[in-house]
């Protein structure tokens, strides 16, 4: 894809999460986070501040757990490479609800920027195919990410995965609460369950 052709990573998670209902969303290490904070703080949110390669594993209990719920993982290609397992483990247990977006600029964004494998050899479409996600596909346009964004509204049909190339802008830190506990009690919260 040209680089001139690379999407907005905010008005891709803005326009993903415009009418997002009741979903669950799971926000990856650095970026991703920064990004859903940025499309507006919910309670519905779980921001994973430091746990990378760990958000699909988090989605995917969520969407166990909540199974009339759709559940959202918002990551990034570093990320998503370093849990690369965790796809074969999705595409084992087959939640409908689970959403996978993985917003991809090619490069370790967090760590300096430098060259990820997905800009090269890597990838994640096949991937996730090979591990038993059937739908899984590369996004190009905002309004494939109006689709998808209906698409995982329904919880009978998934999983679901897509890779979004985006560009590798440096935006400003969009800083939800950092407080592991607090995000984890409030998302409790908006699902009926008391603070632990």
């Amino acid at each position: 894809m040209s680089k001139a052709n690379l999407l907005d990573r905010r008005q891709v998670v803005s326009t993903l999460l415009a009418d997002r209902k009741e979903a669950l969303v799971v926000a990856g290490l650095g970026a991703s986070t920064y990004d859903l904070a940025a499309a507006g703080d919910d309670a519905r949110n779980l921001y994973l501040w430091g746990a990378m390669g760990g958000a699909v594993m988090m989605g995917l209990g969520l969407a166990l757990a909540q199974p009339k719920l759709p559940v959202v993982v918002i990551t990034g290609d570093g990320e998503m490479l370093m849990g690369m397992g965790s796809l074969a483990t999705v595409g084992l247990q087959k939640p409908g609800n689970l959403s996978i977006l993985v917003l991809d600029n090619e490069a370790y964004g967090e760590t300096g920027g430098q060259v990820s494998h997905t800009s090269v050899a890597a990838d994640l479409v096949g991937v996730a195919r090979a591990c038993g996600i059937g739908d899984s596909k590369a996004i190009s346009t905002l309004a494939e990410i109006e689709t998808f964004a209906t698409v995982m509204q329904d919880v009978t049909r998934g999983p679901h995965f897509a890779n979004v190339k985006i560009d590798a802008a440096n935006l400003e830190r969009v800083l939800s609460n950092r407080d592991g506990a607090f995000i984890m009690n409030r998302l409790r919260g908006a699902l009926g369950y008391a603070p632990i």
